[in-house]
């Protein structure tokens, strides 16, 4: 996926939008902020599995597959807050980057609560990660790579929360 059309190219990311609306993989919902929140906790709740797992970096593999579901979950709260759900993990990161970008300009006056390039960007590696985690054969991800990924996702899940208490 190449981000930076997406953030770029508005007709290009409505046009995508729009085939996934048609496929019924995105839809408009009521205003349900419970459901937001129950996302955060969901999100929250896969942290803590992480982390009580982290110690056995054994098993780096699932805790890329925890971190990413941590991810999704906050990126689920932020569009169900725009009054949309989704059953596609791409679809989600399109509305997150419709209902969410904003310009360099207004995001220093938001001191930066929106979603970036660098946030997209985080959803979809991270994404492609927990697909190898979960289906090669092979194990790849060393510390660097979890510590990396546990504090961006941390980030997120805090940004997200914010987002939705606004």
């Amino acid at each position: 996926m190449n981000i930076d059309k997406l953030f770029t190219n508005k007709k290009l990311l409505e046009d995508k939008i729009n085939f996934f609306i048609i496929k019924e993989q995105i839809w408009v919902i009521a205003k349900n902020k419970e459901l937001a929140v129950s996302h955060i906790k969901k999100a929250r709740h896969n942290i803590e599995f992480y982390k009580l797992n982290k110690v056995h970096n054994k098993f780096n593999d699932w805790l890329v597959v925890a971190l990413y579901y941590a991810l999704y979950h906050s990126a689920l709260a932020l569009i169900t807050n725009r009054n949309y759900a989704s059953k596609n993990h791409y679809a989600t990161i399109l509305i997150l980057i419709k209902e969410y970008s904003i310009t360099e300009n207004e995001a220093k006056l938001l001191n930066d609560l929106s979603i970036s390039k660098e946030d997209a960007e985080l959803y979809t590696n991270l994404k492609g990660d927990r697909h190898d985690a979960s289906y090669a054969t092979n194990i790849k991800f060393d510390q660097k790579i979890i510590n990396d990924y546990e504090n961006k996702v941390l980030d997120f899940i805090n940004k997200a929360e914010e987002l939705i208490q606004k």
